[in-house]
């Protein structure tokens, strides 16, 4: 298996090699599925970075660093007799045969709307059936762990797709304005009020992203990627004027921060 050519199962013999109690390595041996799940969300990220970036060499390598996540996950489950991988592959299979009966079946679903409606019915159904009652909340089985923004917008989807939502983009900005105004009222207190209404107002600003059809993640990490260039021009700018930004006025950086603002269009 040593000189076998790249394939699954040569990264699940890799795999468990990894794991194994006497010649495997000790790092690889100690972990859990606790302990992995945070190199899982940090593989996850740099793939989306690499996308980000356009660079697919390094897309490439990031996708190979995601896949051994599962092949982690396989192995501990298969040594818990839990699951493994065939299974992981089995289960994904029946899932997407199932979501898809206008590919896969007769049924003949032809517009975005209807597909969208089936694929949501049959994740209703999952619900329900892990749930073992037909009664479940459509937030049911929503990721806590999903970035703060990714959570509000899956929750305000789902909801949305049970017919509570604006009727409107129109409506949606209104409400923007309306948080804004209430943010407005409470500034000259701090406290617990002012907290809750500028929550209130990014949660209104992620259903505006929604109704634009925009991911409010990927949005804002544009804009702070966007601010970071920026930011850096402005850090060259003095470095170039041999001058320290803690010592600049405001009015200063003002201006190299126009100049870089011209410079990162």
């Amino acid at each position: 298996m040593l000189n076998a050519p790249a394939s699954i199962e040569k990264l699940t013999w890799i795999m468990s090699k990894l794991r194994d109690p006497v010649n495997g390595c000790p790092w690889d041996i100690k972990q859990s599925f606790d302990t992995i799940v945070p190199h899982t969300i940090e593989e996850a990220y740099e793939v989306a970075e690499a996308i980000a970036e356009k660079d697919f060499e390094e897309l490439e390598k990031e996708l190979g660093d995601l896949l051994f996540q599962v092949i982690f996950y396989a192995q501990l489950g298969k040594e818990d007799e839990r699951f493994d991988f065939d299974s992981i592959v089995a289960t994904v299979c029946e899932k997407l045969i199932r979501r898809h009966p206008h590919v896969f079946a007769n049924e003949q679903l032809q517009t975005d709307q209807e597909i969208k409606a089936n694929w949501e019915n049959e994740k209703a159904k999952e619900r329900a059936q892990k749930a073992g009652s037909e009664d479940i909340s459509v937030l049911a089985d929503i990721p806590k762990a999903l970035p703060a923004l990714s959570q509000a917008a899956k929750i305000q989807k789902r909801c949305a797709n049970v017919g509570f939502d604006w009727d409107n983009i129109n409506d949606v900005l209104a409400k923007v304005k309306e948080e804004v105004q209430e943010v407005e009222e409470e500034l000259d207190t701090p406290g617990d009020a002012l907290n809750e209404e500028l929550g209130d107002l990014l949660f209104a600003v992620v259903n505006l992203c929604r109704h634009a059809k925009q991911d409010p993640e990927y949005l804002l990490k544009q804009a702070n990627r966007k601010f970071t260039s920026r930011f850096k021009t402005v850090e060259q700018l003095a470095q170039d004027k041999q001058q320290s930004l803690d010592a600049m006025s405001l009015q200063q950086l003002d201006q190299l921060w126009d100049i870089a603002k011209k410079t990162n269009s």
